[in-house]
């Protein structure tokens, strides 16, 4: 049987190893932290576009992605499709709404508009909360012969002597892994609160002043930050505070969330994601480097390569 090894547990990584396991793949997961320890189980997880490029493959992915969900969309698994409020402006790449299905999208009107907002749409979009989706994936793939192996790659030669084809999704670690100078972090805080009788929406159009609001089924996800070359992890005072603050300020809500839980973590932005075969290591491919569109573009990500590794081992 044809095998790979994907690098990384996180929402790349076992979206990728699934794809793969389709195309009749043996796969292995090597990771340093299992999935609900990376980044892809800290975040709000609603579909949408948010810092990765290009956006002609990011509008590509994303739309095979709203489809993967469609299909994937199972009692307890935490997927689920909500309306969802996103601001734009003029320099907004919109192009994603050309993505949707038919009658899923439209402008909002203007008494529906969150204070502060000046142009938004309204559109029915999936929702994979990682609690219950990333366990679902990985019990998915051990359910198909997958095999995980906790340990740590330290170089991209270690790497290569993995498998005959490897994958890198090691998100942000592809910093080091790859002395990739074009990958830095995005420091994203958010808050964890009970439920709000609030709309979910998201608002990016001012740069450094990201804020947005996703209601799940059990909890609320009350962001954020969007601090580029920052690596602080610690949780940030101020930051919870200005949380809160543009909630209030927004109109969204007349009373302070009740918090249960504050949360940090680094998105992997990258000028462009890095998707393809390594020059010096042709049997690694990079797929990685998805900013805070992770659950947004993996599944299209994932078939695309498999069909690149399904191809390659075919003509082996």
């Amino acid at each position: 049987m044809k095998s790979v090894t994907v690098i990384g547990c996180g929402i790349i990584g076992l979206t990728t190893a699934i794809k793969l396991q389709e195309k009749g793949f043996k796969v292995t997961i090597i990771a340093k932290e299992p999935f609900n320890r990376t980044l892809s189980s800290k975040v709000g997880a609603i579909w949408f576009p948010f810092e990765i490029h290009p956006k002609e493959k990011a509008n590509k992915w994303s739309a095979l992605t709203f489809k993967e969900y469609q299909l994937d969309e199972k009692e307890g698994n935490g997927v689920s499709f909500i309306p969802f409020i996103t601001a734009y402006n003029n320099e907004s790449n919109t192009d994603w709404t050309h993505q949707l299905p038919k009658g899923s999208v439209r402008k909002a009107l203007s008494k529906e508009l969150p204070k502060g907002i000046e142009k938004a749409h309204i559109s029915i979009v999936p929702l994979a909360e990682p609690h219950s989706y990333l366990p679902y994936l990985y019990n998915r793939f051990i359910n198909k012969g997958g095999v995980f192996k906790n340990q740590k790659i330290t170089s991209l030669q270690e790497a290569s002597t993995l498998n005959t084809l490897i994958v890198n999704s090691t998100g942000l670690g592809a910093k080091e892994l790859c002395n990739d100078e074009d990958l830095q972090p995005m420091r994203g805080q958010i808050l964890r609160c009970r439920k709000m009788d609030i709309p979910s929406c998201a608002d990016s159009t001012k740069k450094g002043a990201l804020s947005y609001v996703i209601n799940r089924s059990n909890d609320c996800v009350i962001g954020g930050t969007d601090y580029e070359m920052d690596w602080n992890t610690n949780v940030e005072i101020s930051d919870t505070k200005l949380i809160i603050k543009r909630l209030l300020q927004g109109g969204l809500s007349q009373e302070s969330p009740e918090i249960i839980e504050e949360i940090v973590g680094l998105r992997p932005k990258r000028s462009c994601v890095r998707f393809e075969f390594d020059e010096d290591f042709p049997n690694v491919f990079h797929n990685y480097g998805h900013g805070g569109a992770g659950f947004t573009v993996a599944w299209g990500c994932a078939i695309e390569l498999a069909e690149k590794f399904d191809l390659k081992s075919s003509k082996a």
